[in-house]
């Protein structure tokens, strides 16, 4: 698929599973989408919902897109759970301080969340998931655990530093664990030399 215009929603076949309503209102300005609210933790207590997302997910494929915080954190965790076997992408948006136009207060943690975030932002997070890119066969050299301990990211003095400053160059949230964002780089089509390149500070960010 090719860049969208500035005027132009591109479709998506897949559903974007979003928390809440006005992440939703924001989306749908951005992409040609069908969009699942799952309304906070409530579509793990609410069996027809709950029923509804695994078939539009079996059928089609998912994108999940939560707030960067540590709520949308676990909500993410608690979905790929429950969605474990089926087409899931990942789209994440970065930690950006601020507060809605709505709220009168920023969150508890003082992001932006979903509703928050410039349609840029939005489109940048889904061609980082793959969605919006052009179908390309996997990397043969796919990143494993282990490399990522071998690039000192994962189970060392300084691995969360570490990642967190990875994240931040890559415009991904700081907070993420070793396997989610193991999950990210792989979905980025990241080598180990490239991000050994992003981690030196002489590597080129990818598109």
């Amino acid at each position: 698929m090719s860049e969208p215009g500035q005027n132009q929603k591109p479709r998506i076949r897949e559903i974007i599973i979003v928390e809440g309503r006005y992440d939703k209102a924001k989306l749908a300005q951005v992409v040609d989408a069908d969009i699942f609210p799952v309304n906070g933790f409530s579509v793990f207590t609410d069996g027809a919902k709950r029923d509804m997302l695994l078939r539009l997910a079996r059928a089609r494929g998912a994108v999940i897109l939560t707030d960067s915080d540590s709520a949308g954190n676990v909500i993410r965790s608690r979905l790929k759970t429950l969605l474990a076997g089926l087409t899931v992408y990942h789209a994440y948006i970065p930690q950006l301080s601020g507060k809605e136009r709505r709220k009168t207060a920023p969150s508890k943690e003082g992001y932006l969340g979903v509703e928050g975030m410039s349609r840029e932002t939005i489109l940048a997070a889904m061609t980082r998931a793959g969605v919006l890119a052009e179908e390309a066969p996997p990397p043969s050299d796919a990143l494993t655990r282990y490399d990522l301990f071998a690039l000192g990211l994962s189970g060392g003095a300084g691995s969360r530093a570490k990642r967190e400053a990875l994240c931040q160059r890559l415009v991904l949230p700081k907070n993420l664990s070793a396997n989610d964002l193991l999950c990210c780089l792989n979905t980025m089509k990241m080598t180990y030399a490239g991000v050994e390149e992003i981690l030196s500070g002489n590597g080129a960010l990818p598109e």
